[in-house]
Protein backbone atom coordinates (compact mmCIF):
# COMPACT_ATOMS: atom_id res chain seq x y z
CA UNK A 1 0.00 0.00 0.00
CA UNK A 2 2.67 2.00 1.37
CA UNK A 3 4.90 1.33 -1.88
CA UNK A 4 1.67 2.43 -4.34
CA UNK A 5 0.98 5.50 -2.70
CA UNK A 6 4.53 6.48 -3.21
CA UNK A 7 5.00 5.14 -6.76
CA UNK A 8 1.56 7.55 -7.44
CA UNK A 9 3.05 10.39 -5.87
CA UNK A 10 6.55 10.50 -8.14
CA UNK A 11 3.79 9.58 -11.14
CA UNK A 12 2.25 13.16 -10.03
CA UNK A 13 5.56 14.56 -9.46
CA UNK A 14 6.37 14.09 -13.17
CA UNK A 15 3.53 15.12 -14.77
CA UNK A 16 3.28 18.42 -12.58
CA UNK A 17 6.27 19.10 -13.53
CA UNK A 18 6.20 18.57 -17.00
CA UNK A 19 3.51 20.73 -17.10
CA UNK A 20 5.31 23.32 -15.34
CA UNK A 21 8.32 22.66 -17.65
CA UNK A 22 6.08 23.56 -20.82
CA UNK A 23 4.99 26.52 -19.74
CA UNK A 24 8.74 27.73 -19.12
CA UNK A 25 9.58 26.58 -22.65
CA UNK A 26 11.27 23.28 -21.89
CA UNK A 27 10.26 19.87 -23.04
CA UNK A 28 8.15 18.30 -20.75
CA UNK A 29 8.81 14.56 -21.72
CA UNK A 30 12.16 14.99 -21.19
CA UNK A 31 11.48 16.88 -17.56
CA UNK A 32 8.82 14.36 -16.47
CA UNK A 33 11.66 11.60 -17.44
CA UNK A 34 14.43 13.63 -15.59
CA UNK A 35 12.20 13.13 -12.64
CA UNK A 36 10.72 9.81 -12.56
CA UNK A 37 13.03 7.37 -14.63
CA UNK A 38 15.95 8.83 -12.20
CA UNK A 39 17.23 5.13 -10.59
CA UNK A 40 17.35 6.25 -7.05
CA UNK A 41 13.62 7.37 -7.83
CA UNK A 42 12.66 3.85 -8.66
CA UNK A 43 14.54 1.84 -6.10
CA UNK A 44 14.93 4.46 -2.90
CA UNK A 45 11.19 6.57 -3.16
CA UNK A 46 9.00 3.71 -4.60
CA UNK A 47 11.20 0.49 -3.52
CA UNK A 48 11.65 2.63 -0.42
CA UNK A 49 7.68 3.74 0.33
CA UNK A 50 9.40 7.25 2.42
CA UNK A 51 7.57 10.10 2.32
CA UNK A 52 9.75 12.13 0.27
CA UNK A 53 7.41 11.26 -2.92
CA UNK A 54 4.40 13.15 -0.98
CA UNK A 55 6.11 15.84 0.33
CA UNK A 56 7.41 17.14 -2.76
CA UNK A 57 3.60 16.40 -4.73
CA UNK A 58 2.42 18.86 -2.64
CA UNK A 59 5.38 21.40 -2.93
CA UNK A 60 5.35 20.84 -7.15
CA UNK A 61 1.52 21.66 -6.95
CA UNK A 62 2.19 24.48 -4.53
CA UNK A 63 4.94 25.77 -7.67
CA UNK A 64 2.34 25.37 -9.96
CA UNK A 65 -0.41 26.99 -8.05
CA UNK A 66 1.93 29.84 -7.85
CA UNK A 67 3.13 29.84 -11.18
CA UNK A 68 -0.79 30.33 -12.07
CA UNK A 69 -1.27 32.83 -9.64
CA UNK A 70 -3.79 30.23 -7.21
CA UNK A 71 -1.94 31.67 -4.61
CA UNK A 72 -4.07 30.86 -1.66
CA UNK A 73 -3.99 27.26 -2.40
CA UNK A 74 -0.31 27.77 -3.27
CA UNK A 75 -0.02 28.77 0.59
CA UNK A 76 -2.16 25.83 1.83
CA UNK A 77 -0.05 22.91 -0.84
CA UNK A 78 3.10 24.13 0.67
CA UNK A 79 2.51 23.82 4.25
CA UNK A 80 1.02 20.86 3.89
CA UNK A 81 4.22 19.66 2.06
CA UNK A 82 6.04 20.94 4.92
CA UNK A 83 3.90 19.67 7.44
CA UNK A 84 4.18 15.98 5.70
CA UNK A 85 8.23 16.46 6.17
CA UNK A 86 9.78 19.39 7.48
CA UNK A 87 12.68 19.46 4.68
CA UNK A 88 10.30 20.88 2.34
CA UNK A 89 10.68 24.32 4.21
CA UNK A 90 13.66 25.22 2.08
CA UNK A 91 11.81 26.34 -0.82
CA UNK A 92 9.31 28.82 1.47
CA UNK A 93 11.29 31.73 0.99
CA UNK A 94 11.75 31.29 -2.56
CA UNK A 95 8.37 31.07 -3.04
CA UNK A 96 7.43 34.07 -1.51
CA UNK A 97 9.82 36.15 -3.26
CA UNK A 98 8.68 34.44 -6.26
CA UNK A 99 5.32 35.31 -5.26
CA UNK A 100 6.19 39.08 -5.17
CA UNK A 101 7.08 39.07 -8.38
CA UNK A 102 4.12 38.42 -10.37
CA UNK A 103 2.71 41.19 -12.63
CA UNK A 104 0.66 43.94 -11.60
CA UNK A 105 -2.62 44.46 -13.78
CA UNK A 106 -1.59 45.64 -17.47
CA UNK A 107 -1.41 48.81 -17.68
CA UNK A 108 -0.85 49.48 -14.28
CA UNK A 109 2.83 50.85 -12.98
CA UNK A 110 4.20 48.04 -10.06
CA UNK A 111 3.79 49.27 -6.47
CA UNK A 112 4.31 48.00 -3.52
CA UNK A 113 0.82 47.05 -2.93
CA UNK A 114 1.04 44.43 -6.27
CA UNK A 115 4.23 42.97 -4.82
CA UNK A 116 2.76 42.28 -1.05
CA UNK A 117 -1.15 41.53 -2.15
CA UNK A 118 0.25 38.32 -3.71
CA UNK A 119 2.61 37.28 -0.98
CA UNK A 120 -0.29 38.17 1.59
CA UNK A 121 -2.67 35.60 -0.51
CA UNK A 122 0.24 32.82 0.31
CA UNK A 123 0.57 33.66 3.68
CA UNK A 124 -3.04 33.44 4.31
CA UNK A 125 -3.51 29.82 2.64
CA UNK A 126 -0.42 28.36 4.52
CA UNK A 127 -1.43 29.73 7.95
CA UNK A 128 -5.41 28.45 7.33
CA UNK A 129 -4.10 24.97 6.16
CA UNK A 130 -1.39 25.44 9.26
CA UNK A 131 -4.28 25.54 11.55
CA UNK A 132 -6.04 22.75 9.82
CA UNK A 133 -3.42 20.46 10.15
CA UNK A 134 -2.85 21.29 13.69
CA UNK A 135 -6.27 20.67 14.88
CA UNK A 136 -6.83 17.32 13.00
CA UNK A 137 -3.06 16.13 14.75
CA UNK A 138 -4.36 17.15 18.38
CA UNK A 139 -7.65 15.53 17.81
CA UNK A 140 -5.94 12.15 16.13
CA UNK A 141 -2.39 12.92 18.53
CA UNK A 142 -3.10 15.12 21.26
CA UNK A 143 -0.03 17.17 22.08
CA UNK A 144 1.88 14.05 21.10
CA UNK A 145 2.15 15.50 17.21
CA UNK A 146 5.11 18.09 18.51
CA UNK A 147 7.43 15.72 18.99
CA UNK A 148 8.01 15.48 15.54
CA UNK A 149 9.95 18.68 15.49
CA UNK A 150 12.47 17.39 17.30
CA UNK A 151 13.05 14.21 15.79
CA UNK A 152 13.34 16.53 12.58
CA UNK A 153 16.06 18.59 14.48
CA UNK A 154 17.80 15.10 16.25
CA UNK A 155 18.37 13.14 12.49
CA UNK A 156 20.78 16.61 11.91
CA UNK A 157 22.95 15.53 14.56
CA UNK A 158 23.50 12.04 13.01
CA UNK A 159 25.81 11.63 10.28
CA UNK A 160 25.39 9.25 7.47
CA UNK A 161 28.10 7.16 5.51
CA UNK A 162 27.38 8.55 1.95
CA UNK A 163 27.11 11.92 3.11
CA UNK A 164 29.65 14.64 1.42
CA UNK A 165 31.10 16.53 4.32
CA UNK A 166 31.36 13.29 6.02
CA UNK A 167 33.17 11.31 3.20
CA UNK A 168 35.31 14.56 2.65
CA UNK A 169 36.48 14.36 5.89
CA UNK A 170 37.10 10.25 5.83
CA UNK A 171 39.09 10.60 2.67
CA UNK A 172 41.40 14.20 3.34
CA UNK A 173 41.78 12.91 7.52
CA UNK A 174 40.10 16.04 8.25
CA UNK A 175 37.82 16.33 11.76
CA UNK A 176 34.31 15.69 11.03
CA UNK A 177 33.01 17.89 13.05
CA UNK A 178 34.81 20.95 11.79
CA UNK A 179 33.80 19.70 8.27
CA UNK A 180 30.72 19.35 9.05
CA UNK A 181 30.76 23.11 10.04
CA UNK A 182 32.08 24.49 7.56
CA UNK A 183 29.83 22.75 4.87
CA UNK A 184 26.84 24.56 7.23
CA UNK A 185 28.47 27.60 6.82
CA UNK A 186 28.78 27.34 3.18
CA UNK A 187 25.30 26.70 2.89
CA UNK A 188 24.06 29.75 4.98
CA UNK A 189 26.24 32.18 2.61
CA UNK A 190 25.03 29.96 -0.46
CA UNK A 191 21.20 30.47 0.53
CA UNK A 192 21.73 34.27 1.69
CA UNK A 193 23.34 34.95 -2.06
CA UNK A 194 20.55 32.87 -3.72
CA UNK A 195 17.87 34.77 -1.90
CA UNK A 196 19.37 38.11 -2.69
CA UNK A 197 19.63 37.32 -6.60
CA UNK A 198 15.89 36.41 -6.16
CA UNK A 199 14.80 39.41 -4.51
CA UNK A 200 16.59 41.38 -7.43
CA UNK A 201 14.84 39.56 -10.08
CA UNK A 202 16.30 36.10 -10.31
CA UNK A 203 14.60 33.54 -11.38
CA UNK A 204 13.09 31.49 -8.34
CA UNK A 205 12.89 28.39 -9.55
CA UNK A 206 16.28 28.21 -10.56
CA UNK A 207 17.39 29.86 -7.38
CA UNK A 208 15.36 26.74 -5.11
CA UNK A 209 16.56 24.30 -7.44
CA UNK A 210 20.73 25.73 -7.02
CA UNK A 211 19.05 25.62 -3.00
CA UNK A 212 18.18 22.28 -2.64
CA UNK A 213 21.49 21.20 -4.16
CA UNK A 214 23.53 23.10 -1.73
CA UNK A 215 21.27 21.34 0.79
CA UNK A 216 21.74 17.66 -0.31
CA UNK A 217 25.57 18.92 -0.12
CA UNK A 218 25.84 20.56 3.24
CA UNK A 219 24.24 18.01 5.06
CA UNK A 220 25.80 15.05 7.55
CA UNK A 221 22.82 12.87 6.91
CA UNK A 222 22.11 11.95 3.28
CA UNK A 223 20.34 9.22 1.83
CA UNK A 224 19.37 8.63 -1.41
CA UNK A 225 15.73 9.36 -1.84
CA UNK A 226 16.48 13.05 -0.53
CA UNK A 227 17.43 13.16 -4.12
CA UNK A 228 13.67 13.84 -4.75
CA UNK A 229 13.78 17.50 -3.09
CA UNK A 230 15.99 18.60 -5.62
CA UNK A 231 15.08 16.58 -9.35
CA UNK A 232 11.91 18.28 -10.16
CA UNK A 233 13.21 21.55 -9.38
CA UNK A 234 16.04 20.91 -11.20
CA UNK A 235 14.17 19.47 -14.03
CA UNK A 236 12.59 22.69 -14.93
CA UNK A 237 15.35 24.93 -13.94
CA UNK A 238 16.37 25.78 -17.31
CA UNK A 239 20.26 25.21 -15.87
CA UNK A 240 22.22 22.90 -17.61
CA UNK A 241 24.80 22.80 -14.82
CA UNK A 242 22.47 22.02 -12.45
CA UNK A 243 21.09 19.29 -14.05
CA UNK A 244 24.54 17.93 -14.94
CA UNK A 245 25.65 17.76 -11.23
CA UNK A 246 22.41 16.46 -10.49
CA UNK A 247 23.11 13.39 -12.11
CA UNK A 248 26.33 13.21 -10.78
CA UNK A 249 25.19 13.03 -7.37
CA UNK A 250 22.49 10.69 -8.63
CA UNK A 251 25.76 8.50 -9.85
CA UNK A 252 27.20 9.07 -6.46
CA UNK A 253 24.85 7.33 -4.49
CA UNK A 254 23.82 4.31 -6.49
CA UNK A 255 26.43 2.75 -4.80
CA UNK A 256 23.75 2.87 -1.54
CA UNK A 257 22.17 -0.18 -0.45
CA UNK A 258 19.23 -1.38 -2.04
CA UNK A 259 15.62 -1.56 -0.22
CA UNK A 260 14.31 -5.18 -0.31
Amino acid sequence: MLKAAAALSVLGIAAITGRIAAWRGADPLRAAAFVALNPLVLVHVVGGAHNDGLTMLLAMAAVAALLSARNLSAGAALVAAIATKLSAAFLAPFALLGTGQQSPPTGRKRSYMDRSRPVGRVVLGGVAAAVTIAVAAWLAFGWDWLSGFGLAGENQSRTSHMSIPITTARLTGLDPDATRLTAALLLAATITALLVWTYRGGDWLRAAAWAALGLLLATSWLLPWYLLWLLPLAAISRDRPLQLLTLALTAYQLGARIPL
